[in-house]
C-alpha cells in the first residue's frame, strides 16, 4: 500500500471515528511505515531446532499378576471391649460370631477357658468370622504382654497363650494445666503411667504437690506399644519439657555405651540428683526434722528425719544407688530398710508395711527402685514413711541438706549426646508450637 493511499484512508477515518479510535487507527496503519514487523505464528513445516533424534526400544519385564480367588470365603473382622457384666456368649454375639461349637471348645480347652475366667472390663477382643458367623480367629488381650488366641485351622480349633508381638510408636502431646497434672494428662489422652514418669523426671526441680500453678504447661514425646491396632502398654518418655511458674525445664533420654538409660538437660546436665529429695511417690511432709511433741509419748523429742504421709501400700523408693545394710524389724521404727551409699552416707526408711521382693542385706539397688511399701508399723499413729539421711552416723535434715549432683554426660559421649539432644529439642519445639489443650 502506497503512502498516498494510507493518507486518504486516514482522512476518511477521521470523519467516521472519534478521536480515541482515530489514534488507534493511526497507530495501526502507521506501524508498517516505521518498518516494524511482528510475527504471530510459525509456518507449517518450519524446523525450530537441529537436534538429531533416533528411536530406542527397551524391554521391560512386567510382574506376573496372581490370579484372584473368587471362591475364597469372605472374612468379617470386629473388635469389642469387655463391659462390666459381660459374658463370653454376649461378647461373641456383639462380635458377629454365631458358633456354638467354638464356644463349647473354649469352655473345655485348658487355654481357651481362661477367656471365661478372665473377662476384665476394659480389655479388648478382636475376632474374625466367616459369612455364616463361624469363628475364624479370636484374640483376647488379657493383660500387658499377654494374648489368648483361638484359631481355626485344617485340624479344627486350637487355643494358645502367647506374648504380644508389639511395636512401639512415638506419640507427641502438649497440654496446659488448669488444676492438676493428672487432670491435664487425662484431657490430653496421656496414660497415667506416662504422667507418673513425667512427675518422676522433673521431681528434682518441681514439687508436684505445691509448686504446680494454673497456666503451667508441658510437652512430651513418649512410646506406646501396639499390636493389631490395640494399645498395649506405655513405654518410655523420650523427651519432655515442663514450664513451671515461668521457668522451663527440659529432659532428653540418652543411652550410654552399656545400655543404661538416663535423663539429661539439653546441655548434658543430669536431670537426676545423686539423691531423691522425696523417696516416696506423691506424698506430703507431715512432720519435719528437729524437736517435736511425740504423738504417742506426748513429750518433746528430737525427730531425726522427715515423715511423709501417704496411704498404706504406697511404694517407697531408694533415694540413691547403694546396698541394703538391713531389712527387718527395728524397735520403734517397725519394719525398716537401711541403705549404704557412697561418701559415708546412709538412708533409713521406717514404719513400712512390707518389703519389696528381693530386698535383703547385701542387695544392690538403683535410685528409684522400689524397696518397700508405706505402712504404720512400730511407733506410728497412721500410715507414713519415716525417712532419715545420715552422714557418718549423724542425722541431717533430708529436706535441707545439700544433695550432691549426679554425673553429667561423659566427655567421650558428648558429641553423640549433642546430636541427639539437638534433634530432641527440635521435636519438642514442634510439639510446643501446636495449640495446647486447655480444660477446666
Amino acid at each position: 500500500m502506497s503512502m498516498e493511499k494510507v493518507a486518504i484512508l486516514a482522512q476518511r477515518l477521521a470523519k467516521l471515528l472519534p478521536a480515541r479510535q482515530l489514534a488507534f487507527g493511526a497507530l495501526l496503519f502507521g506501524l508498517p511505515a516505521l518498518g516494524v514487523v511482528t510475527a504471530f505464528g510459525i509456518a507449517p513445516g518450519t524446523v525450530t531446532d537441529t537436534l538429531a533424534r533416533s528411536p530406542v526400544t527397551v524391554d521391560v519385564a512386567l510382574p506376573e499378576l496372581a490370579p484372584s480367588n473368587p471362591t475364597a470365603a469372605p472374612r468379617f473382622a470386629a473388635q469389642e471391649r469387655v463391659q462390666r457384666g459381660d459374658t463370653v456368649a454376649g461378647l461373641a454375639a456383639r462380635l458377629g460370631i454365631s458358633d456354638d461349637a467354638a464356644l463349647a471348645f473354649m469352655r473345655t480347652d485348658p487355654v481357651g477357658r481362661q477367656i471365661y475366667r478372665q473377662l476384665i472390663p476394659g480389655r479388648t477382643l478382636q475376632a474374625e468370622s466367616d459369612e455364616g458367623g463361624a469363628l475364624v480367629s479370636l484374640r483376647y488381650f488379657v493383660g500387658p504382654g499377654k494374648v489368648l488366641e483361638v484359631t481355626r485351622g485344617p485340624d479344627g480349633l486350637a487355643a494358645r497363650e502367647r506374648a504380644t508381638a508389639s511395636t512401639a510408636r512415638a506419640f507427641y502431646k502438649s497440654a496446659t494445666i488448669k488444676s492438676s497434672l493428672f487432670a491435664a494428662t487425662d484431657a490430653a489422652g496421656i496414660p497415667d503411667a506416662i504422667a507418673m514418669q513425667l512427675a518422676r523426671i522433673f521431681s528434682t526441680d518441681i514439687d508436684f504437690h505445691v509448686d504446680i500453678r494454673s497456666g503451667d504447661s508441658f510437652s512430651v514425646i513418649y512410646e506406646l506399644s501396639y499390636e493389631g491396632g490395640e494399645p498395649l502398654s506405655s513405654g518410655r518418655i523420650l523427651a519432655a519439657e515442663f514450664v513451671n511458674q515461668g521457668r522451663t525445664y527440659s529432659a532428653v533420654l540418652f543411652q550410654d555405651e552399656e545400655g543404661g538409660d538416663a535423663y539429661y538437660e539439653l546441655d548434658g546436665t543430669s536431670r537426676a540428683k545423686a539423691f531423691l529429695r522425696s523417696p516416696v511417690e506423691f506424698s506430703r511432709v507431715s512432720s519435719g526434722f528437729g524437736r517435736r511433741l511425740h504423738p504417742i509419748f506426748k513429750n518433746w523429742r528430737a525427730h531425726t528425719g522427715a515423715d511423709f504421709a501417704a496411704p498404706t501400700g504406697t511404694r517407697v523408693l531408694a533415694a540413691a544407688d547403694g546396698y541394703v545394710v538391713s531389712a527387718g524389724w527395728r524397735n520403734g521404727y517397725g519394719n525398716t530398710v537401711e541403705l549404704r551409699h557412697g561418701g559415708s552416707i546412709h538412708t533409713l526408711y521406717g514404719h513400712l508395711s512390707k518389703f519389696a521382693a528381693g530386698i535383703r542385706a547385701g542387695k544392690r539397688v538403683r535410685q528409684g527402685d522400689p524397696i518397700a511399701f508405706v505402712g504404720a508399723t512400730g511407733w506410728a499413729t497412721g500410715p507414713h514413711l519415716h525417712y532419715e539421711y545420715r552422714i557418718s552416723g549423724i542425722p541431717q535434715d533430708p529436706m535441707r541438706v545439700a544433695l550432691p549432683k549426679a554425673t553429667p554426660v561423659p566427655a567421650s559421649l558428648k558429641p553423640r549426646f549433642d546430636a541427639e539432644a539437638a534433634d530432641a529439642g527440635a521435636r519438642i519445639a514442634m510439639v510446643r508450637a501446636t495449640t495446647s489443650l486447655r480444660f477446666e
